[in-house]
């Protein structure tokens, strides 16, 4: 590079020199072996395309960019200017076609799979939308499976994600605005809303806590969750987020906002209630009555995996006079023998379980199930033979581990798994006194939570009489005439309550 040219007013900006300006890419990115510098001319100016091996699709570079610069271009001669807006307006057959005038931006173009066009003694560059890296393609779920119900779910690239949500909504008021989140990683970011159905705060909040993220890379949607959620250091999960369409598309017409992250299948959607994690895409597929079962399943089994192994601990330590009779004998003849507590009975099969879980998601798919059950089974025969814990401490650690199954949202599946140990401490404490101070204490730290500016106990608390329908109990389809009270302010009509006919 001429170190004596006086052509650059900022350093941030083109070289009229095309060999300074290749010179200053090819030193930027260190002489990298993945970029392709590929010189011509045309109508005898020099020229110079740049991509990135392996984010470009190859073919559209060949036929629509190379092909269309040197077979299709006159050979009459003409002027830099004029040749520029010639290959600008006329000559590449590409649809999204823009120009730069700054080295950041035409790096940052370059890394992201466009191909640059640089052209000598022109100080603007043409960028090509020539996106083609391999991606895995709309594939079933393997997080959240439905037996009625769509079976796609998103994947890594960030505009087929937004592509399946177009799908799903056509409507002209549907925003997608697109942000940069990392200063390394650069990583594309869409915000997806309804423009007049999502409450404007809660819009102006999600791009604000966006916008204040500092940090190098984003490489997964839970970097993002971490800076955006409300109460940092509660348990529980106060952005939602799902690798369906269906489920983030239902989201989006309730007045709820998407955060779709490049490079990740999971999309975030907030404002998130704790109803919402107990609720399932497929519950709107079934008939209401079986829908309305299958949610107050998943609130027993809730209470289930949450409760049952203290309250074991509070009855058989302190409370015996509570169990009847003959079963009272029957779990003392079990617990014969035993060395340990009933506080540490629980411990160490909660911990085996857990142990045996984590090893289960590690492993191979193969592998893993076969170790989770096989382990699960001989290590609770072992246990009970060995008098280590006893039969009905092996049959309530089986039943509270089913039950968190039930639960369809993983993230809140985890407070659970944390809090029981809580209220174990408090069972073989207090007993049931401890138990239900631990209770008061869960339920005014769950009130007093919050997601965007929306309680997270709506609609129990504050209580609102008409968003009950899509709780508990789900009324049918035309009976879902209002979305909620609490999400969607400006827009709370979504069907005409009329219009089933009598």
């Amino acid at each position: 590079m001429d170190k004596g040219s006086t052509d650059q007013p900022t350093s941030s900006l083109l070289y009229s020199s095309l060999n300074d300006n290749v010179t200053m890419v090819t030193k930027r990115l260190g002489e990298s072996s993945d970029l392709v510098v590929r010189h011509i001319s045309i109508n005898k100016t020099p020229c110079a395309v740049l991509y990135m091996d392996g984010l470009v699709d190859k073919n559209t570079v060949q036929e629509y960019i190379m092909e269309a610069l040197m077979l299709d271009m006159p050979s009459k001669r003409a002027s830099v200017k004029a040749l520029y807006e010639k290959i600008k307006t006329a000559s590449l057959p590409i649809g999204e076609l823009s120009e730069v005038e700054h080295i950041d931006e035409l790096l940052h173009r370059l890394l992201s799979g466009e191909t640059i066009l640089l052209i000598d003694k022109e100080k603007k560059a043409l960028v090509a939308s020539t996106k083609g890296w391999r991606d895995r393609g709309v594939q079933e779920s393997t997080a959240e499976s439905v037996i009625r119900g769509p079976k796609e779910a998103f994947n890594e690239t960030l505009r087929t994600n937004t592509a399946l949500l177009r799908r799903k909504i056509r409507d002209s008021n549907l925003r997608m605005d697109a942000k940069k989140i990392g200063k390394m990683t650069q990583t594309d970011i869409a915000v997806a809303y309804l423009e007049g159905t999502a409450e404007d705060s809660v819009v102006r909040d999600v791009h604000k806590r966006l916008e204040n993220i500092d940090i190098d890379g984003v490489l997964e949607s839970g970097y993002i969750e971490e800076y955006i959620q409300d109460a940092q250091y509660s348990p529980f999960p106060t952005v939602y987020y799902s690798e369906k369409p269906d489920t983030i598309a239902a989201g989006i017409l309730e007045g709820r906002v998407a955060i779709i992250v490049d490079g990740t299948p999971e999309v975030l959607l907030v404002p998130a209630l704790f109803v919402n994690f107990f609720q399932s895409s497929e519950d709107y597929y079934q008939r209401a009555d079986i829908g309305t079962l299958i949610r107050i399943l998943r609130l027993v089994c809730f209470c289930i995996a949450l409760f049952m192994p203290a309250l074991y601990i509070a009855f058989t330590t302190f409370h015996q006079e509570m169990i009847p009779a003959p079963l009272l004998i029957s779990l003392a003849a079990q617990r014969e023998g035993v060395p340990f507590p009933a506080f540490v009975e629980a411990l160490i099969m909660e911990l085996t379980f857990e142990i045996l879980r984590e090893a289960g998601i590690r492993l191979p798919k193969p592998v893993g199930s076969a170790v989770s059950i096989v382990g699960a089974l001989v290590l609770g025969q072992s246990a009970v033979q060995a008098g280590l814990v006893s039969p009905a401490m092996v049959i309530v650690v089986a039943i509270t581990a089913i039950s968190s199954f039930v639960i369809p949202a993983y993230n809140m599946a985890i407070p659970i798994r944390m809090i029981r140990f809580v209220f174990m401490v408090l069972a073989a404490t207090f007993g049931l006194y401890g138990i239900i101070l631990g209770m008061i204490a869960l339920v005014f730290h769950l009130c007093s939570l919050k997601s965007f500016g929306v309680p997270y106990m709506s609609p129990f608390a504050p209580f609102v009489a008409k968003d009950q329908k899509d709780v508990l109990i789900r009324f049918p389809h035309w009976g879902l005439f209002s979305r909620p009270t609490s999400i969607a302010k400006n827009n709370e009509t979504r069907t005409n309550p009329n219009s089933k006919e009598s």
